[in-house]
């Protein structure tokens, strides 16, 4: 079955870096398109990061883009978001998303705490 799986989640200072992974299982990685997703307390789920089967493109919310970089390994079926110069404001749980027909599926999630 499918299965994805966040790690990395942590507690930071601003300014400061975590890189989490999401270790995917079940399906043929290099097919399928990934995203990373957040969701702070009380507010909607938004999507952060966004990447193609290939590798090739990347999208980013305006309000990562320049800190946050996403990519992937299709040889470990893993993708990863790198995040820099961390903000309080991006304090949230990180979800990833495999874009599989359908409904896709949704790790579990990883937190990440920016505070000092």
């Amino acid at each position: 079955q499918v299965q994805v799986v966040e790690s990395g989640g942590g507690l930071v200072q601003p300014g400061g870096s975590l890189r989490l992974s999401c270790a995917t299982s079940g399906f043929t990685f290099s097919n399928y398109a990934m995203s990373w997703h957040r969701q702070a307390p009380g507010k909607e789920r938004e999507m952060v990061a966004h990447i193609i089967n290939t590798g090739s493109k990347t999208m980013y919310a305006d309000s990562v883009k320049g800190r946050f970089t996403i990519s992937r390994d299709n040889r470990k079926n893993t993708v990863y978001l790198q995040m820099n110069n961390l903000k309080p404001e991006d304090t949230a749980v990180y979800y990833c998303f495999a874009r599989l027909p359908g409904p896709g599926y949704w790790g579990q999630g990883t937190q990440v705490t920016v505070s000092s």
